[in-house]
């Protein structure tokens, strides 16, 4: 099954967080996903949901300063209880809210030599949110980031996700895959797809490289959106991209899927 999301911290960010749910809907999305919402309080999110006629498919546990440079909160040795308190508060969003996945970033080890010591820490920790999430019915995911954009990330690749649902092998895990990611490493996707789209919780998706709206760059998206559409895939695939200009005038490969009936928004 093909269906889109909006994300609402890339997309649309050209408005406020708050008037960017009606911007979604009026560009055709049903649905649409955050990295983190909670600048906004989980009652505010929800009116704005119900009032432009969305669903909240994804959020992200919390991550510190992740984004800014820092190390995150699910790998850090240190910093367990952090993490801990960011799971409690995701959980207390996902009972308003009702996602379908929360994603757990790995985030950066900046130190080398403490690296198995940081990846460890994670798989304890991501077990811990694995088992809380799913008391609510929700699936946990985690995604590789690339290491051109993300130095010090502690998972960089397909296999490495790979393994790390091998060792904790928990039944509410899956993959968080992202296409741009992913192409930006080298991967391929569409191999990675065909053969293991069964262990993926949620797609997202940006052209490569420059991260920005499908037809930018050189990633074969007609082939990976067909794969997606044709296999037994049922979670959402978000548009999580940087728009070279104002959003909607970003969104030809979605009124272009939209007509032919190929996906669904």
């Amino acid at each position: 099954m093909l269906q889109f999301s909006a994300n609402l911290s890339l997309l649309y960010n050209e408005y406020p967080l708050p008037q960017r749910f009606a911007a979604a809907k009026a560009g055709g999305f049903d649905a649409v996903e955050i990295q983190f919402p909670y600048s906004q309080s989980a009652a505010e999110l929800r009116q704005l949901l119900d009032g432009n006629g969305l669903r909240l498919v994804l959020f992200n546990v919390d991550a510190d300063t992740l984004l800014q440079g820092g190390e995150g909160l699910a790998a850090v040795p240190e910093k367990r209880q952090d993490f801990r308190r960011a799971v409690d508060q995701a959980l207390r969003y996902a009972e308003l809210l009702q996602p379908c996945a929360i994603n757990v970033l790995p985030g950066r080890c900046l130190n080398a030599d403490r690296l198995a010591e940081y990846r460890a820490t994670f798989l304890e920790n991501l077990d811990y949110a694995a088992r809380a999430f799913a008391g609510q019915g929700i699936v946990t995911v985690f995604e590789a980031v690339n290491s051109f954009d993300m130095p010090g990330f502690i998972l960089d690749s397909s296999a490495q996700m790979l393994q790390v649902l091998h060792d904790l092998n928990h039944p509410h895990l899956r993959l968080q895959y992202d296409i741009y990611h992913m192409s930006r490493m080298g991967e391929d996707c569409a191999e990675f797809l065909r053969c293991h789209i069964d262990r993926i919780g949620h797609i997202q998706f940006a052209d490569c490289p420059g991260r920005a709206q499908p037809g930018s760059g050189s990633v074969d998206f007609p082939v990976l959106f067909q794969i997606i559409r044709d296999s037994a895939y049922s979670g959402w695939t978000g548009a999580e991209y940087r728009p070279g200009a104002a959003t909607a005038d970003s969104l030809a490969w979605l009124k272009s899927y939209a007509a032919s009936g190929s996906g669904t928004v």
